[in-house]
């Protein structure tokens, strides 16, 4: 007997099993079931982003189970409010899939949703579901700050440029799935990131005068910061080599959702310094320009 699909229990009974398996918190003071969630916000400002995960561009299923996923997607957005010196209390989820989806799939997505989230004590309120010709995971992450938002325009001259998490492990893993590899290390980085969230709102503390999550590529993740900024940034190679990739993947691979950060004064634990902020334009590895990142419409 085949497994059910999402065209066997429906729209609603999609929903029914996936909200099984999503608690809720002190946070939330209305949960999924109505037209729209209600979340208390003690700090009286909401963090906000979205990101869209589409099967064939941002994962395969023959390469990653439903839970590596749910997690990813997860991660993608928690990683925004983390650069933006919040904590992410909150997710919306959207999922558009083919009729035939296995239901344990969508089950299985909610498991990684809901582990990610809860990492940073956030959960899953609600979100829609739709028909589609291939599997699309849109989530919406909702957070608080600790203080005054860290944005991408405030780095100055003389500043220091420090990461925080690992850099070029996910470009590193799908090169590797893409050559027939399917465990290790390296290959599990571009399956589910594991980004520094405690970091963002730490660094959020330590002063930080701008930041972002390196989800296209360190080099080009720099750039919105130099251009926001109307700075130029000088990275050290030698402070940024790791011997389980290579350089060039450290520089321009994305979705490892690490965070850099602009600050003057000591980093916190969990970073470590990679350059300066210096006059001028761009960003310069070791004085060379260095090109490259990802770019959905090249």
């Amino acid at each position: 007997m085949s497994e059910p699909t999402a065209r066997d229990v429906g729209e609603f009974g999609l929903i029914a099993a996936v909200t099984a398996r999503l608690p809720l918190s002190d946070a939330v003071l209305l949960g999924p079931g109505d037209d729209a969630a209600v979340i208390a916000v003690p700090d009286g400002r909401v963090v906000a982003t979205t990101d869209v995960l589409v099967e064939g561009v941002h994962f395969r299923r023959d390469w990653s189970s439903a839970y590596d996923v749910g997690r990813k997607a997860a991660a993608a957005n928690l990683a925004d409010v983390a650069a933006m010196g919040g904590t992410a209390t909150a997710l919306l989820v959207g999922l558009a899939s083919p009729p035939d989806l296995p239901l344990r799939w969508a089950v299985e997505l909610a498991d990684g949703l809901r582990d990610e989230a809860a990492v940073v004590g956030a959960v899953v309120v609600g979100g829609d579901t739709v028909t589609a010709d291939q599997v699309v995971v849109s989530v919406t992450a909702l957070g608080t700050l600790v203080g005054a938002p860290v944005t991408r325009s405030g780095a100055c001259v003389g500043d220091s440029v420090v990461v925080a998490g690992r850099l070029g492990w996910s470009a590193a893993g799908l090169r590797l799935l893409q050559q027939g590899v399917i465990d290790g290390d390296v290959v599990d980085a571009h399956r589910h990131p594991t980004p520094p969230y405690t970091v963002g709102p730490a660094l959020a503390r330590a002063g930080a005068t701008a930041m972002c999550d390196v989800s296209d590529g360190l080099v080009a993740d720099l750039g919105h910061i130099a251009r926001a900024s109307g700075v130029g940034i000088e990275l050290q190679a030698s402070a940024l080599a790791d011997p389980a990739v290579s350089l060039n993947d450290v520089l321009t691979g994305g979705e490892d959702h690490a965070l850099v950060a602009t600050l003057r004064g000591p980093a916190p634990d969990g970073c470590r310094v990679v350059g300066r902020v210096v006059e001028g334009s761009g960003v310069r590895v070791d004085g060379q320009v260095v090109a490259g990142g990802w770019e959905h419409f090249a």
